[in-house]
């Protein structure tokens, strides 16, 4: 079980890599491609909306089938075939069909490692355990930055694209061999995702799933690129040094939140009290938009800092799952935090194409506004949850 965990560790390296790449890319697709800031943002929301949606199919199989062929065979199609379509890539419409492939291959990654520590571990540990998941994978978001936009200078974006393709048919095919599936639940196995929703107890939850990683994700995967580029007007390498300190803070925060529901006896005012300064640095990030650009990334890193609350909640709402819906109850969460994403992505998307042709800074403004409103209104929600620990 060890190797193979190791295994579907480099495989959500490479699903952290492909939600977040683009940001560096973004200036070199325009020029190559013709590629706008609108069509990447659709680009990324098709990553963030496939992922999201083969959620539920994924939790069913990882109940029915396990995690080591649902894992594979995704990666193996989805990932391997959705980099190669990406790097023969010769339109706006290619990159889109490409980044929806790749979001089904790593839709099942990260949910089988998790249905693994639900199944094989004990429940006090699980918030730690996704929580070291998260951060070790996050590697994925620091070869985003900065190596992405060397590798990108040095063989092009279309080698580096090849290379991930082999690499992922490669890792998928190493899950294949290593992982081993948990023994079935005993007991009564009937149930659906929809006996998870008729839980009171998950309402107040999944609004703060819907929102928690969705600035984060979407600044990260996108929208960092052309902010700093059009406000301060930064080079391909500066915005990979800029995403690398943010990848670096949001590996830092899922790490330091993992903990933190032992430290303090609670899961739920961790969560609702690391969201609300979240929220406090995407209004200070609006209200020195174009101050330095020193001041713009310190910001943007504590967002994602703070942010990294992700395996906190799910810990949260897993311990109300029963055993047989583990599998079916994560990734609905899962749908939650990763839809979340997607809709901001479409959403801000919009925002930018209504506010530009005015000034430079007009439509980050607005973008990260949103961001800032939806969290807060999010957060308080949670916080009419019930706490729980294991």
């Amino acid at each position: 079980m060890r190797a193979g965990l190791i295994v579907l560790c480099l495989a959500y390296v490479l699903s952290q890599f492909f939600r977040a790449f683009l940001a560096v890319l973004s200036t070199v697709l325009e020029r190559d491609l013709g590629v706008a800031p609108d069509d990447l943002a659709v680009a990324s929301g098709l990553w963030f909306a496939s992922f999201a949606l083969m959620q539920l199919p994924v939790g069913w199989a990882l109940d029915q089938l396990g995690p080591r062929r649902t894992a594979a065979s995704l990666l193996l199609l989805g990932g391997g075939g959705g980099a190669a379509l990406f790097a023969l890539a010769g339109s706006a419409l290619d990159i889109k069909l490409a980044m929806f492939l790749i979001g089904i291959g790593c839709s099942p990654v990260l949910m089988a490692s998790y249905y693994i520590f639900a199944r094989e571990f004990p429940p006090a540990r699980f918030a730690t355990l996704a929580a070291l998941m998260l951060g070790v994978g996050s590697i994925g978001n620091l070869v985003a930055s900065y190596p992405m936009a060397l590798a990108a200078d040095l063989i092009g974006w279309r080698g580096a694209l090849a290379g991930l393709s082999v690499l992922s048919a490669t890792v998928a095919l190493g899950i294949l061999v290593t992982v081993r599936d948990p023994a079935m639940a005993q007991g009564e196995q009937k149930g659906s995702v929809l006996d998870l929703l008729r839980l009171p107890v998950m309402w107040a939850i999944l609004p703060m799933m819907l929102v928690n990683y969705a600035p984060v994700g979407a600044l990260r995967g996108l929208w960092i690129g052309p902010y700093l580029d059009d406000v301060f007007g930064l080079s391909t390498a500066q915005i990979g040094q800029a995403t690398l300190v943010m990848g670096v803070a949001m590996i830092a925060g899922t790490l330091c939140y993992g903990p933190m529901d032992r430290v303090f006896g609670t899961r739920k005012w961790v969560v609702f009290f690391g969201n609300l300064a979240g929220t406090g640095c995407l209004a200070a990030l609006v209200l020195l938009i174009d101050s330095s650009v020193v001041t713009s990334v310190l910001l943007i890193a504590l967002i994602g800092f703070l942010g990294g609350s992700f395996p906190m909640i799910i810990a949260h709402g897993r311990s109300f799952f029963p055993p047989h819906l583990v599998g079916r109850g994560v990734t609905l969460m899962n749908l939650f935090g990763i839809g979340g994403v997607g809709l901001m992505q479409f959403t801000s998307g919009r925002i930018h194409e209504q506010m530009a042709g005015g000034a430079p800074t007009a439509p980050y403004v607005a973008i990260f506004g949103f961001f800032a409103l939806t969290l807060l209104i999010g957060t308080l929600i949670y916080g009419f949850s019930r706490d729980s620990m294991d």
